[in-house]
């Protein structure tokens, strides 16, 4: 399997199984700062060269962290951040904010939280619906001129929004939720990515954890976790998702693999430029992660999964 892409209208070279980093700061129970900067560390060692995260993570903590983690490393890396979320003080969600003077203050807040003078590709993390999307990329725009940005992404737009984006600036990457339970992207994302030379990169891969196989109930998540309020995760829905598991544990057995290297291997065998961001804060799933491109699905495991897999998912993605 090809291990690295070229990122959208660049020259980077990115390896197709990144790091998302949302939870070492919030959002799946508890984290360790030492944990986390071992595993960031770690993730360079074994070839991972791409980075995910955003302002809103942890309301800035997330960005402050990596900055710590990756200070005189900055040149063996590529890293992804976003703006467009807005948080309160107590880490309260005040909505969506695109206006242009809005997104310059969030780029140097960003910047700073980093501690570097360029994001290697920023995205939209989701759009202002009050703004429209020429005007927030061509805000965008201004930044990659100014040296403040190097490319621009986007994140959870339809097609039609990411042709309009696209006329106005180069979109090097679109992020979007993807993987066995979450497949909306096919049915015409994917298409629109090809024709334009834009990189697709999947978030929850794994389906926020559940498609390892490790959340039987509610009872194995801690409290504080943002899963617990989330629909897919309510007692009915994870007993009627578990059949997803069933398959993937199916073809992970016959192979000797684990469940998520099955899940992952799906996710980038979907053609050869996708970007899978996996979350972890632990060195061992971590490298169980990377595992995945050992991992050789045959025509028989695609058939197994197209005809086995229920065809839609309980409960809404939010």
């Amino acid at each position: 399997m090809k291990q690295t892409t070229t990122l959208g209208h660049s020259t980077l070279q990115v390896n197709r199984i990144g790091l998302g980093c949302m939870g070492m700061s919030e959002f799946y129970g508890s984290f360790n700062e030492e944990e986390s900067i071992n595993t960031l560390h770690k993730a360079i060692d074994l070839g991972v060269n791409f980075f995910d995260t955003a302002d809103m993570y942890g309301w800035g903590a997330n960005e402050r962290l990596l900055g710590k983690a990756f200070k005189g490393r900055w040149n063996e890396l590529i890293l992804a951040t976003k703006f467009a979320v807005m948080r309160g003080p107590n880490g309260e969600f005040l909505g969506l904010n695109g206006k242009p003077e809005y997104i310059r203050q969030a780029c140097e807040k960003s910047l700073q939280n980093l501690g570097v003078d360029t994001i290697d590709l920023y995205y939209m993390h989701r759009q202002d619906p009050k703004v429209e999307i020429e005007e927030i990329v061509g805000t965008m725009s201004d930044l990659v001129k100014q040296g403040k940005i190097k490319h621009i992404g986007l994140s959870e737009v339809n097609a039609q929004t990411l042709r309009r984006a696209h006329a106005v600036h180069p979109i090097s990457a679109l992020q979007s939720e993807y993987s066995l339970w979450s497949r909306e992207p096919e049915q015409e994302i994917f298409e629109v990515c090809k024709e334009l030379g834009i990189t697709f990169v999947a978030y929850s891969p794994l389906g926020r954890g559940f498609l390892t196989g490790a959340i039987k109930s509610r009872a194995d998540l801690e409290q504080g976790d943002f899963r617990l309020g989330n629909p897919r995760f309510t007692d009915e829905a994870i007993k009627e998702n578990l059949k997803f598991v069933e398959v993937i544990a199916q073809i992970a057995q016959d192979k000797k693999v684990s469940k998520a290297q099955v899940a992952l291997a799906w996710v980038l065998s979907q053609n050869d430029e996708i970007i899978s961001i996996p979350g972890t804060r632990k060195v061992h799933r971590l490298e169980e992660n990377l595992g995945a491109f050992k991992v050789a699905l045959t025509k028989a495991d695609f058939a197994l999964i197209q005809e086995s897999m229920p065809s839609e998912t309980i409960g809404n993605r939010y």
